[in-house]
């Protein structure tokens, strides 16, 4: 059996001096695969992602019974050793552009500041090509035109290519995406996903993609982890996702719309607080 690129056990991650368990007992594995988190706003799917970087508050209290990337035991590991990790072997790609790229610096120099970063024995114009080189398998038509735009420039698609190149031109084992495409039209949305499912195939990079659309998730990413109150409910392959046993998931399928039958009004998923009780019993399968 293949080593996985992530290894999680019973991960717990809390808040305000322990008072606010944001996450409880999370496990899961990744291997060279889309791996979709799915689950509402404030269920910890965000929370995960910035913890597996190190990149939660000082504040957070983290314990797990392991959390290993490769050969690296992410509990121990410090500062050090995480700007190591971070950006070279996993990246990660955030939900808006404009909040993550430099106002005041061109496209092209942002992404090969980064390159640098990584490689500093490496000439400002060998890193400069590198980044005209990842522009252009990120599928940017005139990649040395766009590399002298300024953020503000170019359009939010394009700038989630240009975070996708930055995000790769290090090689990384691992891609962490949280929302990169809810702030994009469902045009540019299926154009990145197509390129980051290429961009996975032909890397062999694992991907953990993290977001509230359930129906995007079904047909995108090989497995699912649902997310409820900080906990994983129930993990499935995508493709079963319609074979979905625990009432969360359900519930969640259910009020998807469809053009054969649109709903009258907005559904309202009605919660039960055995869900979490039958979790203790039963642990997601």
């Amino acid at each position: 059996m293949t080593e996985p690129l992530i290894d999680i056990q019973n991960l717990e991650i809390a808040f305000g001096g322990g008072q606010v368990r944001a996450v409880r007992g999370v496990s899961f594995s990744l291997g060279q695969e889309k791996l979709g988190i799915v689950g509402e706003s404030g269920s910890g799917k965000s929370t995960v992602g910035r913890a597996i970087m190190k990149l939660l508050p000082p504040t957070a209290i983290v314990n797990a019974e392991r959390m290993r990337f490769r050969d690296v035991d992410l509990l121990k590991a410090n500062e050090k050793t995480m700007m190591t990790i971070r950006g070279r072997r996993i990246g990660l790609i955030l939900q808006d552009p404009k909040y993550s790229l430099n106002p005041v610096m061109r496209i092209g120099e942002q992404i090969a500041e980064t390159y640098r970063f990584h490689h500093p024995r490496v000439s400002k114009s060998k890193t400069y090509s590198q980044a005209l080189d990842m522009l252009e398998a990120v599928q940017i038509r005139d990649p040395e035109r766009v590399a002298r735009l300024y953020p503000h420039e170019i359009s939010g698609g394009m700038g989630q290519r240009a975070m996708i190149a930055m995000m790769l031109i290090a090689e990384p084992e691992v891609l962490i995406a949280d929302e990169p495409t809810s702030a994009l039209d469902v045009t540019v949305r299926l154009e990145i996903l197509a390129l980051l499912d290429e961009l996975v195939l032909h890397r062999n990079l694992g991907l953990i993609f993290i977001s509230h659309d359930l129906n995007l998730i079904r047909n995108f990413c090989d497995r699912v982890l649902i997310m409820y109150a900080g906990r994983v409910v129930e993990v499935l392959e995508a493709r079963d996702l319609d074979k979905a046993r625990h009432p969360y998931t359900q519930g969640l399928l259910a009020s998807l719309p469809t053009i054969e039958d649109p709903p009258a009004r907005l559904p309202i998923l009605k919660r039960d607080p055995a869900w979490l009780e039958e979790f203790a019993l039963e642990p997601p399968r």
